[in-house]
């Protein structure tokens, strides 16, 4: 590879660049280029839609897909990849997907977006991977090591607490600190600290009232100096509000072109002192430092779509979730009776979601086809479209006709999904159920043949519980790409063994769900009331019967785990646990199973979830085959986000370890004591009696100055005492007979604090 890097001399171009050309750099030249100059030597680099394919215009420009884009591999989109729970297969997505980019000469592919699934309504869940932030954050960081070996980059996205579309541009998502810390910024973080992605795109929304654009808390200090961060802060496409202020927070480019209005602005801003020329200088220097990485490569006439793919359908392969099996009845054996194949998704498969995300594919499978070819000569296939996908009625006719072949199946493989109108970016769903037209067709079926197969395809999670026990198997499908008719195929026929887990919760009840009366949110505000409590923390919190949990996916094997050894490594403020067990293959078939470790901490000091993912693993065996499987947890897998020290802390005492094959199987238990740190947060003078007796210092200082007094009596006493040292002190100090005032409490607690 040609170093292409030394012709983009930054510390030259700043010096010799005039304000208004700096300013020019920072503003997009149309929708989808940076601005350039040749007299300088700087080039112009393309930004474009991913993240599960490249979404490339030939021609026009717009932001939603409504413009054709060149061909390219449409693999499974996040909420499919997830249920891999496979950091290595998203490495090599991401390599192809680089390749892609690479032919296409374009720089920076945006994506991935690891936003939580906060709300199973979210329009854009598709897109986003998890409702925990551990999976979420291991599966980007591998989708972005892959793109980024290419020298392609990517944009993280979209930072932060963007989980809905309902008013998503303006939106003010009130979170507090900790929870954003603990649940919506560790996927983003992850990401950042071990794949350093050559660009964090900003979100629309403004959180705790100030735009994500705009938020300097946001986009330095938690970014850049909590975290490191070495790249360049793009703005979602129109989500500047105020330029000037956009590069006093920290954001360098703004996508797209704003007509020269962003260049104006800044240079206004900086003439009239409120902008500093310094803070111009570093977003140019972080533009020109994205341009010429993407020089540094060498350029690709063009990749294996045949390769590429197959990669799809390996994807696929591993992307879909089998939650129920009763009586075994899959796989389908190659000999038998017919087999009807029933619904419009069969033929017309629904593949990935709709929006800036939407890929022209090089190639379509479908699992109709798919199934006619193996089992040709084998078994009779009966096929029935049983409805139309965006029909608002069912069609009485189209009914019948699958009842019948049902009637005269042996088993009848039923495809059920949501229509694309259901599910895109730019709006929110309104329910989770299936269509009314689909259940209806499912409930006819099954009246004439106890032997139904569900196949699903949806972007986000649908309740189940209505009609499943009409169904002896359901593969949830999600979205799976281009190929994911011919993975579903191999699937259902056992040519390939089912290894997804689900990624995100499905409740019995929609009204189950955490987000409920916060969701949202009202009058331009959504408070994330549940705080901490998404996804499987809230169900397991209140005890909550699901339908199938986090983590749970079935096989057509078996696991067994055992010999569970769990040993602390570094017994010290930042701890290091490994656990160590061995999984065997107990069944017939060769598999994958994906071992999950979750930790719980049954005292501390603060509120914290039952239980919470802090490491996984996959492992393939053959039948009979055992494994030792280590998995590392280091201090993050203990540590809570303490608000009085705007710290990670590890409280010591006692953790659970919980190993199992989901949320709610655990297989292996044990138990780890751990040093950790000194909790001592500062004192203050409106800190309650309580607060500063449980201070080390504090609280000697206060038991001195209060023996033998009338107060320290009334502090002390067993039945009025808590109400007592609930007070703030500085109120107290002004009771008759307070034997201390406020200067003296004030320096007790300063010097407490400064000795902590």
């Amino acid at each position: 590879m040609t170093d292409t890097t030394s012709r983009i001399d930054i510390p030259r171009l700043l010096a010799e660049l005039s304000l208004e050309e700096k300013a020019a750099l920072l503003d997009g030249s149309d929708f989808w280029n940076t601005q350039g100059d040749d007299s300088r030597g700087i080039p112009a680099i393309m930004l474009t839609d991913g993240p599960h394919g490249l979404r490339k215009q030939a021609e026009g420009a717009d932001h939603l897909g409504l413009n054709a884009s060149v061909p390219a591999t449409c693999f499974p989109p996040a909420a499919g990849l997830a249920s891999s729970w496979d950091p290595a297969l998203m490495q090599r997505v991401g390599a192809a997907l680089g390749d892609e980019c690479r032919a296409a000469d374009v720089a920076v592919l945006l994506g991935p977006g690891v936003n939580m699934k906060r709300s199973p309504l979210c329009g854009r869940n598709f897109e986003y991977f998890s409702e925990d932030p551990l999976l979420a954050g291991s599966l980007a960081t591998g989708l972005v090591t892959g793109i980024q070996s290419k020298q392609v980059g990517t944009s993280l996205k979209h930072f932060a607490a963007n989980n809905q579309e309902t008013d998503r541009m303006t939106v003010d998502a009130q979170v507090d600190e900790r929870t954003l810390r603990e649940i919506y910024l560790p996927a983003f973080e992850k990401v950042v600290t071990e794949a350093q992605p050559w660009t964090v795109m900003c979100s629309y929304n403004k959180i705790n009232g100030v735009y994500a654009s705009e938020n300097r808390w946001l986009l330095t200090e938690v970014l850049r100096e909590d975290w490191g961060y070495e790249g360049l802060v793009v703005s979602d496409w129109g989500a500047v509000n105020e330029r000037d202020k956009a590069v006093a927070a920290g954001l360098d480019l703004e996508m797209p072109s704003s007509a020269g209005v962003g260049q104006r602005r800044i240079v206004e801003a900086v003439a009239a002192g409120t902008l500093s020329e310094e803070s111009v200088d570093a977003a140019v220097a972080n533009v020109l430092g994205l341009v010429a990485k993407s020089q540094n490569r060498e350029p690709l006439d063009s990749f294996d779509v045949d390769a590429h793919h197959a990669l799809a359908r390996e994807a696929a392969l591993e992307s879909a979730v089998l939650l129920k099996n009763e009586g075994g009845i899959l796989p389908l054996a190659a000999q038998g009776g017919p087999v009807a194949v029933i619904g419009e998704f069969a033929r017309t498969p629904r593949f990935q979601g709709a929006g800036s995300s939407q890929v022209n594919p090089t190639r379509i499978d479908s699992a109709l086809e798919a199934l006619e070819l193996a089992l040709l000569g084998k078994r009779e296939l009966l096929f029935a479209p049983g409805f139309e996908i965006e029909a608002d009625a069912a069609d009485d006719a189209l009914v019948a006709e699958a009842v019948e072949a049902a009637r005269t199946a042996e088993v009848a493989l039923v495809f059920l999904g949501l229509p694309p109108s259901y599910e895109s970016e730019g709006y929110d769903r309104e329910h989770m159920e299936l269509p009314a037209q689909q259940l209806a067709l499912l409930e006819a079926v099954a009246a004439v043949n106890e032997n139904v197969v569900v196949v699903l395809s949806n972007g986000s999670a649908v309740t189940v519980s209505g009609w499943e026990g009409r169904a002896k198997a359901i593969l949830e499908g999600w979205l799976l790409g281009q190929a994911g008719g011919s993975a579903t195929a191999a699937l259902l026929l056992g040519e390939a063994n089912p290894s997804g887990k689900l990624a995100e919760t499905i409740p019995v009840r929609f009204e189950d769900n955490p987000a409920i009366g916060n969701f949202p949110g009202e009058n331009g505000v959504v408070r994330y009331g549940e705080g901490l409590l998404i996804g499987y923390r809230w169900y397991d919190a209140h005890a909550l019967p699901v339908s199938y949990p986090f983590g749970h996916g079935l096989s057509y094997t078996s696991f067994a785990y055992s010999e569970l050894a769990v040993d602390v490594l570094d017994d010290s403020a930042s701890p290091r646990v490994r656990v160590g067990l061995t999984v065997t293959n107990t069944g017939r078939a060769a598999g994958a199973e994906v071992v999950q470790v979750y930790v719980t901490d049954a005292e501390a000091s603060v509120y914290r979830p039952e239980q919470e993912l802090r490491g996984f693993a996959r492992v393939h065996l053959e039948p009979g085959q055992s494994q030792t499987v280590a998995i590392e947890l280091d201090s993050r897998a203990f540590a809570f986000w303490s608000t009085a020290a705007h710290a990670w802390v590890v409280e010591g005492g006692s953790f659970d370890i919980r190993v199992g094959a989901s949320s709610r199987d655990i297989r292996l238990t044990d138990t780890v004591t751990l040093t950790g740190a000194e909790i001592t947060p500062p004192l203050a003078v409106d800190s309650t009696a309580d607060q500063f007796l449980a201070h080390p210092r504090g609280g000697a200082w206060l038991r001195e100055a209060l023996a033998g007094t009338e107060m320290g009596a009334m502090l002390f006493d067993e039945t009025h005492g808590r109400m007592m040292r609930a007070i703030p002190l500085v109120r107290l100090s002004r009771f008759p007979g307070a034997p201390f005032d406020e200067s003296a409490l004030a320096e007790a607690a300063a010097l407490a604090s400064a000795q902590a």
